[in-house]
């Protein structure tokens, strides 16, 4: 049986009341659209970078992943989670 989510709209934006079996921890949630279907997925955003990290340990990357002059970029200066900032 699917359950449902209560929409309504708060201060200019739409907004879901999901019912309790379906709250997430922390105050905010990635979300994005699926191209295909127009869905939209709400998921957890971890609250550190760490369970990230210590998968990357656990990955063989091919010493010639990237060659030198890519590894020589200079810093950037933004925010990972801020919109239109990927690849």
């Amino acid at each position: 049986m699917s359950k449902t989510a209560k929409l309504f709209m708060y201060d200019g934006s739409q907004a879901v009341l999901l019912p309790a079996a379906y709250r997430f921890e922390g105050k905010e949630v990635f979300i994005r659209q699926d191209p295909e279907t127009g869905d939209i997925i709400l998921s957890r955003r971890p609250l550190t970078w760490d369970s990230f990290f210590e998968a990357l340990q656990k990955v063989d990357i091919p010493s010639d992943f990237l060659n030198k002059n890519e590894r020589q970029q200079l810093p950037q200066n933004r925010d990972p989670f801020e919109e239109g900032t990927g690849a």
